[in-house]
């Protein structure tokens, strides 16, 4: 359930030197616990990443 919101997140993204999708918000390590832990269902960092918004402000 939470990779699939942090699928959707705006600071989820590819890293082409690496293969793989990863998180940019730099967490401290509370956060990364709980990120690990799975308990991230209300990540304070979370911003949808919504092209279409994004693009009727331009």
């Amino acid at each position: 359930m939470a990779a699939d919101r942090c699928e959707s997140c705006v600071y989820y993204v590819y890293d082409d030197d690496d293969g793989s999708y990863s998180c940019e918000v730099g967490l401290d390590e509370d956060e990364m616990y709980r990120f690990l832990g799975g308990n991230c269902d209300d990540c304070p960092y979370y911003r949808l990443d919504d092209e279409y918004s994004i693009a009727g402000k331009q």
